[in-house]
């Protein structure tokens, strides 16, 4: 019953994408996709506090809006159209995820608000309604409802679980996040790419063609699923990714890739992996703006 719950805290965690493939431009502007998102144990954390009648929003980075442009809002704003709740909420935002880095923190903190406020008001959304709702707010919002690596397609809004088997070959891998100090948009990057089209574009039953081999193939390691056709347009401009990923390959052998349109990049790494010299390495190529943390994969 709504008001058993006056506060949630949650982890809203960032999420990498071990498998992209960007397979054509829709009638309505959006992309379709097929890609395998995993989300990570590190993330932003959300403290949402019913009451007060409106929703306000409150952030430790000074750099993140505070108004109706953020997905933190305009998800609390499509939960009280869907379900008719009118107690509002007060969020608090602890920022860790960088912005502009293809890590999907944005939607992320938006799909935390949307699972918060259900609790809250005592669940008036069912999984399918919530994954509704979420989509609505931002294409890649319903992929954080799974806790887990899933497939999605369309513009990102259809997800199924990654199944069993393959997800036992990703889970809680150690993975190592570095950013430079620029960001990449996300609007830019797809712009880019639809200017360079079809060039840029995986057909679609290739696509499909190259999941279902990995996901076919027990035991497969998770470095033969790597793959991101968002690199082209990212690598075209911005040189300091593809000469830090190739000198991090040469050097210790480590295959690194970018997440979603960029800027942050990933590398999975084995568990007996120094990650002390590469960390080195992708600051003295990146100078003391990059950003760089460890993590698993949920």
């Amino acid at each position: 019953m709504p008001g058993v719950l006056s506060a949630q805290t949650l982890n809203a965690p960032a999420k990498i994408n071990l498998f992209l493939a960007v397979t054509g431009r829709r009638p309505d502007g959006y992309h379709d996709l097929l890609s395998v998102a995993a989300p990570l144990v590190w993330g932003d954390t959300l403290k949402v506090e019913a009451g007060g009648g409106a929703f306000t929003l409150d952030c430790d980075d000074p750099a993140v809006p505070a108004d109706g442009s953020n997905l933190v809002l305009r998800a609390a704003a499509a939960f009280a159209q869907a379900t008719g709740w009118g107690e509002g909420a007060r969020f608090t935002l602890t920022k860790r995820i960088p912005m502009g880095a293809g890590l999907g923190g944005a939607s992320s903190d938006a799909t935390s608000a949307l699972i918060a406020l259900n609790a809250l008001a005592g669940g008036p959304l069912d999984e399918a309604a919530l994954a509704r709702t979420a989509s609505g707010v931002g294409s890649d919002c319903a992929l954080f409802l799974s806790g887990s690596p899933v497939v999605m397609r369309g513009r990102g809004e259809r997800v199924e679980r990654l199944p069993k088997e393959a997800y036992s070959r990703v889970r809680g891998m150690r993975v190592l996040l570095f950013k430079p100090g620029f960001a990449i948009p996300t609007s830019w990057a797809y712009a880019r790419m639809a200017a360079d089209a079809p060039r840029g574009y995986v057909a679609p039953g290739r696509a499909e063609a190259m999941l279902a081999d990995w996901i076919g193939r027990p035991g497969a390691p998770a470095g033969d699923l790597l793959f991101n056709s968002m690199e082209r347009p990212a690598f075209s401009k911005f040189a300091a990714l593809p000469a830090l990923l190739e000198r991090i390959r040469a050097q210790f052998g480590v295959s690194g890739r970018l997440s979603g349109s960029g800027s942050a990049c990933f590398a999975i790494l084995n568990e007996s992996f120094e990650a002390g010299p590469l960390e080195n390495v992708i600051r003295e190529a990146w100078g003391p703006s990059a950003f760089i943390a460890e993590t698993r994969i949920a």
